[in-house]
């Protein structure tokens, strides 16, 4: 079964082919970021008027890298939600439209639980050696969704059950790096600014604790956030004042808690899988952070490949794929 899919949720348009919900035949993505860099986030207006004159494009080169036509996809997977209101509704538009018209089955699907499901993808970067070198996930799992715009805990028991244990209750972690990159003056998008700032410093200071919320396996950003405000109004013109530091006290305090609570929600629900995906999961630290803790809690923690962490409609078709035919793993 081929699955065509449709990812329009933020600024990226991307459609994608993927056989039997794995091997991905094919991954377009067309981003129109440097657009936004000048506002310093997404403006929601340009990313659905690029979509609208991208998406015809995108799907047909989507095809042609796969080898294939219209008339060899078995069914639309599309994003449903979460997202922009007016980039959810160009892709949902174009899918319903291209699914009448070919008479191929629609299929809805959450953008968060896909990019847990990345990580079952086959590997692009390493065709034909998934299975030798790195082992699928196996289900159940725990999964840490981490965006610009989500941070979500999940318990995933197949492929159609996912439970929610936890989220953000301000800013998404993502969120929280962008705004912290602004405060340093560093740039956007902040997470990829910040992870290559934090690398050349020396050692991390000040310590920025992060918010523990015991009890629970939710998370909370603002207050790190505001330390890093704070510390920066205060101190940005010492002459001992490090940029490098800063960053890097603030990215280790946000992945020190993102770890934390994910293997406490493996261990307790007795889980030695840990996913995690969205385009935080490309952070060097978190990948680097989580991966030994797993290794000393014997957790096997998968992270798709950079590809696969930002917004993708591959993630999109295989999840669609289980939605549809109610498979499981």
């Amino acid at each position: 079964m081929n699955i065509l899919g449709i990812e329009t949720s933020c600024d990226e348009t991307s459609a994608a082919v993927v056989y039997q919900g794995k091997k991905v035949l094919s991954n377009i993505v067309s981003s129109s970021l440097k657009e936004h860099v000048p506002y310093g986030g997404v403006i929601p207006e340009i990313a659905s008027r690029r979509q609208l004159e991208f998406i015809n494009r995108i799907c047909a080169r989507s095809l042609s890298a796969a080898g294939l036509d219209l008339k060899h996809i078995d069914a639309i997977a599309v994003t449903r939600n979460p997202g922009l209101i007016g980039s959810l509704l160009v892709g949902l538009s174009f899918a319903r439209a291209l699914s009448f018209a070919i008479r191929k089955p629609l299929v809805l699907v959450n953008h968060i639980k896909a990019h847990a499901y990345a990580n079952f993808l086959e590997r692009p970067d390493l065709p034909g050696k998934t299975g030798d070198r790195i082992p699928r996930p196996r289900l159940p799992a725990v999964a840490l969704i981490v965006s610009g715009g989500h941070t979500s805990l999940f318990h995933i028991t197949s492929f159609n059950h996912f439970r929610l244990l936890g989220q953000t209750l301000d800013d998404a972690a993502g969120e929280a790096f962008d705004k912290v990159a602004k405060v340093l003056e560093l740039g956007y998008p902040g997470g990829p600014i910040i992870d290559r700032v934090a690398k050349r410093a020396s050692r991390a200071y000040p310590r920025f604790n992060p918010a523990l919320l015991p009890g629970t396996y939710d998370f909370s950003f603002s207050g790190v956030k505001t330390a890093v405000l704070y510390h920066y109004q205060r101190h940005k013109n010492d002459r001992t004042f490090s940029t490098e530091q800063v960053a890097r006290s603030f990215q280790d305090s946000v992945v020190s808690i993102l770890t934390r609570k994910s293997i406490d929600a493996c261990l307790k629900l007795n889980c030695r899988t840990l996913l995690i995906g969205g385009g935080v999961a490309a952070n060097s630290a978190l990948r680097e952070t989580a991966s030994d803790e797993g290794r000393k809690n014997g957790i096997r923690v998968h992270v798709p490949p950079m590809s696969l962490c930002t917004d993708n409609a591959a993630m999109i078709a295989g999840l669609g794929f289980h939605l549809l035919t109610k498979g499981d793993n």
